[in-house]
């Protein structure tokens, strides 16, 4: 293990890195937890956040009957999480759990009073059945919701952009990211489609899509400071998959900076994926553990996520994400260079 970490703290210190004091955000290589709302992995939320974990994931259901915003893997209706009542630092792991997505970014807007230097963390929001904008639970919807719980700690597009860039794209391949250092305190969100709604034969206007929609027109209308998050393209894929995703609209394509798939096709298949460290895009490879050779999904060793971090880090991975919520904060909170 030792052997493993310090060869992870030689590539972040080596010469050839020219960011080596303080790499950028797309130069690392980080460590996420899938489903961190579900209680069978951390009682609150707020232990969610203290893990150390680079990424957690929420999963959010449109309710437009009730006209809410609900948290669970499966139960479009209810609330199923660990998510509590909390507004205040005072008040978290204590309150009643099973709350909607609002009281989610209540938790984290207390918790980041009290770890106001908090490395940078990836919010994943997988809109399981999609939004509803016909309904008022649209992309606007969102991004005013996460504005008013998260104000100023959440690090947005127009950022990103930085009054320089007309597209993410542009900003992206300039490597106009900021270093990891700077982006203490803050979330980043990252939007996904989900699975209901990729499996409705009857919506093809997915979440991907229509955040996509949503940033490029913010942008047209002197608004994109209105967003709060990044679209990702799901799906592992050779190449650049925003092709085929939207081949006949290349209007959107420069508006994903995010790519989200799984870790074994990227790397058991032997994707090119260069393509994301080259251009700096964010990758995200999810179940990380089912690379070959196969690890625990759930707790591996501590050498064995350090060895699969370093592995997935040469394949050009922002962060890496598996059910390893057992696993302390100095595992989960590891990091190395990108290459």
């Amino acid at each position: 293990m030792a052997a493993l970490l310090g060869a992870a703290a030689l590539l972040m210190a080596g010469p050839g890195n020219a960011h080596a004091a303080a790499p950028r955000f797309s130069e690392t290589t980080a460590i996420g937890t899938h489903n961190a709302y579900e209680k069978a992995k951390y009682t609150y939320f707020a232990q969610a956040l203290d893990s150390g974990a680079s990424l957690l994931e929420l999963d959010v259901y449109v309710d437009s009957i009730s006209h809410r915003w609900r948290v669970s893997h499966s139960n479009p209706f209810g609330n199923d999480n660990n998510c509590e009542a909390a507004k205040t630092p005072g008040e978290l792991y204590s309150k009643d759990r099973d709350q909607d997505l609002g009281s989610c970014l209540d938790n984290m807007a207390a918790w980041n009073q009290l770890h106001p230097g908090h490395p940078p963390i990836v919010i994943k929001v997988e809109m399981k059945v999609g939004f509803n904008n016909n309904a008022g639970m649209g992309p606007d919807e969102f991004d005013t919701l996460v504005s008013q719980k998260l104000g100023g700690s959440v690090y947005k597009p127009a950022e990103l952009l930085g009054g320089t860039y007309s597209t993410l794209d542009a900003a992206a391949k300039a490597n106009a990211w900021p270093s990891r250092d700077s982006l203490k305190g803050k979330f980043v969100f990252e939007m996904i489609p989900g699975t209901v709604e990729m499996a409705n034969p009857f919506d093809h206007y997915w979440t991907d899509q229509e955040y996509g929609d949503h940033l490029r027109d913010l942008y047209a209308a002197g608004n994109i400071s209105q967003a709060e998050a990044f679209p990702a393209v799901l799906g592992a894929a050779g190449g650049d998959p925003r092709a085929t995703r939207w081949a006949s609209d290349t209007s959107i394509r420069p508006w994903f900076v995010f790519f989200d798939g799984d870790a074994a096709t990227y790397v058991n298949i032997g994707y090119d994926t260069s393509f994301y460290s080259t251009n700096h895009y964010l990758s995200i490879m999810t179940d990380a553990y089912n690379v070959s050779p196969a690890i625990s999904s759930t707790n591996p060793t501590d050498a064995e996520v350090a060895a699969r971090l370093a592995l997935l880090a040469k394949d050009h991975a922002s962060i890496i994400t598996s059910d390893w919520s057992a696993k302390s904060a100095s595992v989960l909170s590891s990091t190395a260079a990108r290459s």
